[in-house]
């Protein structure tokens, strides 16, 4: 099953919801609605269009990356399908939405993406690698 990013009217797959919360998410235009953690994949809703929708069922998921803040605070996560690039979003409470995505993905597909300071620190090893030659 693929990926659905949609303009008509949105069927939810899954039977049953582990999490709903309000989100946003950050494909091209901000957009705000609702996330769903379900048995069968992750949906997002468009709260002013119900035509507006995201669905990844779960064996579509490549892995989920979040951007950790100090202090462990989770700015967003995107998650990386397997054939469609990736979708970036953040909900009230990432950790609970993360925790409860733990359920239909592997603990190693779950990852903390570089922060600012880990890609400039990279940046500048990277470089000093280079005068070496």
């Amino acid at each position: 099953s693929a990926c659905l990013v949609g303009s008509e009217m949105c069927i939810r797959v899954s039977s049953s919801v582990d999490l709903a919360l309000k989100a946003t998410s950050f494909q091209g235009l901000t957009t705000y609605g609702d996330v769903m953690v379900g048995n069968a994949a992750f949906e997002f809703y468009n709260e002013k269009n119900p035509e507006d929708y995201i669905q990844i069922p779960w064996d579509q998921v490549d892995y989920v990356a979040a951007e950790v803040l100090p202090g462990k605070k989770i700015a967003r996560f995107a998650i990386f399908t397997k054939e469609n690039g990736h979708f970036s979003f953040s909900t009230r409470d990432n950790k609970a939405t993360l925790r409860a995505m733990r359920a239909y993905i592997p603990e190693d597909r779950l990852q903390r993406s570089p922060s600012f300071a880990d890609v400039m620190k990279a940046g500048a090893k990277s470089l000093l690698h280079l005068g070496r030659k």
